[in-house]
């Protein structure tokens, strides 16, 4: 996928505008609250808008996580040592792209528990 120069500029205009009046937790702020979690976000990638379209076009769950361990990346990752299992970002997910599935039943996410990103 190459990027455009009209992709940087919406980039930069969503960060100055909608992005820019959130303030900004510290990751970790809580401790380790990913102990708490009985359930687990999973992304479907499939229905993602970000990963289908490839641009920064959605993060909502990013935006609306209160421990931020949701990645601006595409695909967006979870950080599974901080997240609590709140269910807020599958909630505020307009294609319904992120499950919350119980702990015991998630798959497997070496490499990916405890990360950063």
């Amino acid at each position: 996928m190459v990027r455009t120069k009209q992709d940087d500029a919406f980039e930069k205009n969503v960060a100055r505008t909608i992005l820019a009046s959130m303030q900004t937790p510290a990751v970790g702020e809580a401790g380790n609250t990913g102990e708490w979690r009985t359930m687990r976000p999973i992304l479907h990638n499939d229905l993602c808008i970000v990963v289908k379209s490839g641009k920064p076009t959605c993060h909502l769950c990013w935006m609306y996580c209160p421990e931020i361990t949701v990645s601006r990346e595409i695909p967006p990752v979870f950080n599974y040592t901080y997240c609590k299992g709140c269910g807020i970002c599958a909630t505020e997910c307009p294609t319904k792209a992120i499950e919350m599935v119980p702990e015991k039943e998630a798959p497997s996410c070496e490499g990916n528990e405890g990360g950063e990103f």
